[in-house]
């Protein structure tokens, strides 16, 4: 009887303490047409010193409820992208009372004044002091698709015929998703991530002294959508693609096909979000090439064609929560589970012809069929967990934990034919790997008001750990058993430690911008293969600084200046070779250098009244940089390794227009152009490497309004050959068309898309690889599929417009 008086005590008090609080609520509208402006953000501040006491979004309504205010007076601040910021000064906010402020009227600025009656959409991009933010849905010819056609689609970012992604023409950069580092392979990581659930993506290319170092071209940030009103949210996609027009006489058709959805459940304290996805998405193509090598007297010839295929298709589950019990303190957890499968396959008809060098006299002639099936699976199992705290002096803590536990595995079949059409074995190779991966991170950040600006500094910890056991087995002609290879096979453990720790400044005055800092950082690299380890231990220091100058409100100037470093993966350490193709054997190497790269930059935006434009001058200084080499391991068989080549630089010029003449079309343009120099030796120093070229890029995407409801949109991506250590990769370009048609105002779309437009004509989506050195000549033009059609449906219950914190994939990702 007692505990139930206590009980009833302790709840009399608890709505005392309620009663006592009041509110306030009111409606935020346009001041042009009277509507309501939903997404508005509505903070309160106290009277005295301007600390944040409560804030929230309006709903489709326009209105704002702020509940639980101690009694006391309060200032309100009221802003929208593109409106004048509203202030309400000296409240009264009175117990057991709602403040009633009624409809708040917000004044767009002349800038937006001229948008609405000339353009009457928002622009493609934004520039900021640090970074270039892009809106995902402007790319509709990504609908349906992954991170990587949304990405292709910025100005500095290309996408090869291997999916390789490269920005500024460098594909050491680092995926961020949602603000937090990722420590994965971009390609990855961004085909995990349905297109339909990217709200924005920011390209930072100066990265400051507050973000990792990692990444030699800077960072891409992916953010998420999420519910950004109470009640529930839910956005669904499925896509399905229609049977394939052209053939390329592959052992199987293609099939692509997907869903994905996310559901948000928003409610006063709590906030959260599931999510799914699963997505099959294979690639037909064929492949041409031309090999041949010198070893001694004898030159060897073997053309090839044949099939060069993929089967893709993963799954996920993630899912996140955030609790706020009130305006100073946020907990927030995630969960992810995604699995990932993809076979390659590669059948080729071989003609192999050996000469001698001096009397050209036909050694051997012979014919022969390889069939090369690459088989790569990943499990990623990850949690996190994060806290902050707001003090009363406006400064924040930040504490954050990550945890992952993944599973990599694969194999790779190598078999030599007599023909197609026979069973009798010339030779079979197979490499097997199961790589059990474990990864942590720790970290604590700072930040306080100082002076005119904040002063932010910050520690982390990072461990991550890579175990490998790699088997070689080879049956040659007439063996009825397999051969275990002791030299090509063994168990590797690579292990990372990093402790680093940063401080930044930044400011603001009426015309300028500015960030400045220094990073400080501690790496330990150990790699044991055969209980021989290697050992890297590196200090360094990471200073970086930016500024934004504005002359008026149309035009800006920006700089920049940041140090950074790439790290060398597992693959490209590990030195067991591997059979990856019947003419290639594949090893990495465990005393490679990281590189570290020098980036600066410097930059203009202009605004006019149909749109804006930029250009941004670039230099990266490159030392120890990595590239994939060959050279001969016998006669039929190159030897591709990865190895530091020397140095290298760029200096390019980034440049982009984003206009709307009319209200029916839009046209965004970016490109990319730069000189490229590689200079340094391989092999010893035996071979020196002294190359360049001038390589440019253009992205392209033009939108018609054909009606409120129907749009029509092409996309050009564009690459120029380049050069690499040892030759040159060829052109490429992708031109798309997408026609998209909403229903029930906006909550349904239809997306057609005709991907990769070739009609027999263009030469779309193939690419040449060509590598050559004193004693042997590789070139191979890979051809994949043209004139995809696809279908995407798309279903919105309330607007998303907040990102997400799903989490993902710390390391395992980067070592698929």
């Amino acid at each position: 009887m007692k505990k139930l008086f206590a009980i009833v005590l302790m709840c009399m008090s608890a709505f005392q303490v309620l009663a006592q609080s009041g509110a306030v609520e009111g409606q935020i509208v346009s001041k042009i047409d009277n509507k309501p402006i939903e997404f508005a953000s509505v903070t309160l501040l106290s009277a005295p010193d301007n600390n944040f006491i409560s804030g929230g979004l309006t709903d489709a309504q326009g209105r704002f409820q702020l509940s639980k205010i101690k009694e006391g007076n309060y200032h309100l601040q009221v802003q929208f992208l593109g409106f004048e910021v509203t202030k309400m000064e000296n409240l009264r906010v009175s117990r057991n009372q709602a403040l009633k402020l009624g409809t708040i009227a917000l004044a767009p600025n002349q800038l937006m004044l001229q948008e609405v009656q000339v353009v009457g959409e928002k622009a493609v991009v934004q520039h900021q002091i640090d970074k270039q933010v892009f809106r995902a849905a402007d790319f509709q010819t990504a609908a349906g698709g992954t991170g990587v056609d949304v990405l292709k689609n910025m100005p500095s970012v290309s996408v090869d015929a291997q999916g390789e992604i490269s920005m500024r023409g460098t594909t050491g950069f680092t995926v961020f998703l949602n603000g937090k580092p990722v420590q994965s392979d971009a390609a990855s990581l961004l085909s995990q991530i349905p297109a339909n659930a990217i709200e924005n993506v920011e390209v930072i290319t100066a990265p400051s002294a507050k973000y990792d170092p990692d990444g030699k071209a800077g960072i891409i940030n992916i953010t998420t959508k999420q519910g950004a009103t109470d009640g529930i949210t839910v956005l669904a996609n499925v896509q399905g693609g229609l049977p394939s027009i052209e053939n390329y006489d592959n052992v199987a058709p293609a099939r692509r096909y997907g869903a994905d959805a996310t559901l948000s459940f928003r409610k006063k304290n709590w906030d959260v979000s599931v999510g799914g996805s699963y997505v099959r998405n294979d690639i037909s193509g064929r492949r041409v090439g031309d090999v041949n090598t010198t070893i001694g007297e004898r030159f060897t010839s073997f053309p090839s064609v044949g099939e060069r295929s993929f089967d893709k298709y993963n799954h996920s589950a993630r899912a996140a929560v955030s609790f706020t019990p009130n305006a100073n303190n946020t907990f927030q957890t995630g969960f992810y589970y995604g699995n990932r499968t993809e076979y390659r396959l590669a059948d080729i008809n071989y003609t192999n012809t050996t000469r001698n060098v001096s009397t050209g006299e036909v050694i051997g002639r012979s014919n022969y069929f390889n069939s090369n099936l690459v088989k790569k699976r990943g499990d990623f199992l990850i949690t996190n967990l994060d806290y902050t705290h707001k003090f009363q002096n406006s400064s924040s803590l930040s504490l954050s934990a990550l945890v992952e536990r993944d599973k990599l595995s694969g194999f790779t079949k190598n078999l030599n034919l007599q023909s197609q059409e026979m069973i009798d074995t010339l030779q079979y190779t197979e490499n097997t790997n199961v790589r059990p991966l474990n990864g942590l991170r720790l970290r604590a950040d700072y930040a306080i008001p100082l002076g005119a600006g904040k002063l932010e500094s910050g520690y982390q910890f990072r461990h991550h750990n890579d175990d490998g056991e790699f088997v070689y087995k080879q049956k040659d002609k007439g063996s009825p058993d397999f051969i275990y290879y002791p030299e090509f096979s063994g168990n590797v453990n690579l292990t990372n430690q990093i402790h680093s720790a940063y401080s930044q400044y930044s400011g603001k005055t009426e015309k300028l911008e500015y960030v400045g800092g220094l990073r400080y950082e501690y790496a330990a690299r150990s790699f044991i293969i055969r209980d021989k380890e290697h050992i890297l231990n590196l200090s360094n220091f990471f200073p970086s600084a930016s500024v934004l100058y504005s002359f008026n409100d149309d035009l800006k100037a920006k700089a920049g200046y940041s140090r950074r470093v790439q790290r060398s993966s597992s693959f490209e350490l590990n030195p067991l070779p591997e059979r990856e193709h019947s003419e290639t054997l594949e090893q990495g190497d465990p005393e490679l250098l990281p590189e570290f790269v020098n980036l600066t930059e410097l930059g203009l935006v202009k605004n006019f009244n149909i749109g804006s434009a930029f250009a941004t001058l670039y230099h990266q200084d490159i030392k120890n940089v990595i590239n994939r080499v060959n050279n001969v391991y016998a006669d039929t068989v190159l030897g591709r390794i990865y190895t530091n080549a020397g140095r290298a630089s760029r200096l390019g010029l980034e440049a982009g227009v984003d206009i709307q003449p009319v209200n029916w079309w839009k046209l965004y343009l970016g490109g990319n152009v730069y000189d490229y120099k590689i200079k340094g030796a391989l092999f010893n120093n035996t071979v020196k490497v002294n190359n360049s070229s001038l390589v440019y890029s253009l992205n392209a995407n033009t939108n018609f309004k054909l009606s409120n409801t129907l749009n029509l949109q092409w996309t050009l991506n564009y690459i120029s050959e380049r050069a690499t250590a040892q030759g040159e990769d060829s052109r490429f370009y992708n031109p798309s068309l997408a026609l998209r048609k909403t229903f029930m105002d906006g909550m349904l779309a239809a997306t057609l898309q005709w991907q990769n437009m070739d009609m027999g004509l263009l030469n779309s989506n193939e690419q040449r690889i060509t590598t050559r050195g004193r004693d042997f000549f590789t070139t191979t033009n890979y051809i994949y599929e043209v004139d995809v059609v696809m279908v995407n449906l798309s279903f919105n219950l309330n607007k998303l417009g907040k990102k997400v914190k799903f989490t993902e994939s710390e390391f395992g990702e980067k070592e698929f």
